[in-house]
């Protein structure tokens, strides 16, 4: 059967172990192709009554003693999250404030840990926060921060990091590397362990942004030697927009570590109210302040229901549906003059692909607005596509581009025009 018969992707679903969780969420439109899982994941209906459960039966009639329960939420929701999608195990996991809050202050101890040190490492094609907050404290301490152009193709390709692309700016003088799991654009796919294993060779630390990997592909950050990585919940975590973010910190490294916005839930007597800020030990020494509850029931509804799917079916879902994404692409798209952007090898990218076109920006608006299909525009000039394994059914995939060959095939993205929102 070819892959550009619509048979093809019913087959996948017939057989895909995970197809039964797609009617666990909330499809308002059934024609839609929602291939932006990537960029925000879909409600799980359970999450509804999660919710309601919350504030009718806890706070309405607990009030302020449902805080005997409520206050250590972080780190169970964290465990759960932790064993169902990182490879981690307990105590290393807390679900807490923003990936840019956790980013920051993952990165500063870090740093702080490697006194002497003063390169920070990381990449021009990382996630825009990471590199605002990295270019911040290399202000503030007098650091250096290094930044590898792997936009440049002659030093990268797909925007991917290796070794060999690495190993040139290593030094006796980095305290601290730090890059993404998958590329945000690209798609591109990092080797946790060997760049790991090999900035613990020069003596620094890595911090890994997960966030657009955490629930699509098998982690396994335990086993890899995973020192420090942070990530959200709201994309293949499906716990909704701004849903508290998680950290990871190795239970090697935990003791050494210092983080500097010292909030009084890292206190170790957290209620004798000290005059002096004595850090707890184990996870909670990296937690700054109250759980945000209402989102942590969000998200351990929504990391419950991936730890049902398990998430080595969850990455080889990711693997077959981003390969019939380049499939596809390769019979319909290469010959419009659209251009592949995520390596071909499964091993080497994440649960979406990155199509380049120079007038990506107005296609993507059009397929909202005439094709019924939802993607992302990532500039300069990326339309990302995803397959989010526990809403996303091969069938929809196939659809949505389908439609994307005939826009762009008729040329009648053109009709469109860009803009409306700064949100792309």
């Amino acid at each position: 059967m070819n892959v550009t018969d619509r048979a093809y992707a019913l087959e996948l679903d017939k057989n895909d172990p995970l197809a039964h969780f797609k009617a666990q969420f909330v499809v308002a439109d059934p024609n839609i192709c929602y291939l932006d899982g990537n960029s925000l994941g879909r409600m799980p209906v359970a999450t509804v009554g999660a919710i309601t459960e919350f504030l009718t039966q806890e706070w309405a009639s607990e009030l302020v003693t449902g805080w005997g329960h409520w206050i250590d939420e972080a780190q169970p929701t964290g465990d759960l999250l932790g064993a169902s999608c990182l490879g981690a195990g307990p105590g290393q996991v807390l679900v807490c404030d923003t990936t840019s809050v956790n980013f920051y202050q993952l990165c500063l101890a870090a740093i702080h840990a490697r006194p002497g040190r003063k390169t920070i490492i990381t990449d021009a094609a990382n996630f825009p926060t990471d590199r605002y907050i990295l270019d911040g404290i290399a202000k503030q301490f007098g650091l250096k921060l290094v930044i590898i152009d792997n936009e440049d193709p002659a030093i990268a390709t797909n925007e991917r990091i290796t070794t060999d692309v690495l190993a040139p700016y290593l030094s006796d003088d980095v305290a601290l590397v730090t890059l993404e799991v998958i590329q945000y654009r690209s798609g591109a796919r990092s080797d946790i362990k060997a760049i790991t294993d090999q900035v613990r060779a020069v003596g620094g630390l890595v911090v890994w942004d997960a966030s657009h990997a955490v629930g699509a592909i098998e982690m396994d950050l335990d086993a890899n030697g995973a020192d420090l990585c942070v990530g959200c919940t709201y994309k293949y975590g499906n716990s909704g927009p701004g849903a508290p973010a998680w950290l990871y910190v190795s239970k090697r490294i935990q003791g050494e570590l210092q983080v500097p916005i010292q909030g009084w839930f890292a206190q170790e007597a957290q209620f004798e109210m000290g005059p002096v800020f004595e850090k707890a030990s184990g996870i909670r020494g990296f937690q700054i302040a109250t759980p945000p509850i209402m989102g942590m029931r969000s998200v351990k509804t929504a990391f419950t229901m991936i730890a049902n799917a398990g998430i080595a079916d969850i990455a080889k879902k990711s693997a077959v549906g981003t390969q019939m994404m380049i499939d596809l692409y390769d019979a319909w798209l290469a010959p419009l003059g659209i251009e592949l952007h995520t390596p071909r090898n499964p091993a080497e990218r994440g649960g979406h692909v990155s199509l380049v076109h120079p007038d990506a920006a107005q296609i993507c608006v059009a397929l909202r607005k005439i094709s019924n299909v939802i993607p992302d525009f990532r500039a300069p000039n990326s339309i990302r596509l995803a397959i989010s394994p526990l809403p996303t059914s091969y069938v929809e995939v196939w659809d949505g581009f389908d439609r994307l060959r005939d826009l762009v095939a008729s040329g009648r993205y053109k009709q469109i025009q860009e803009g409306g929102s700064r949100v792309t």
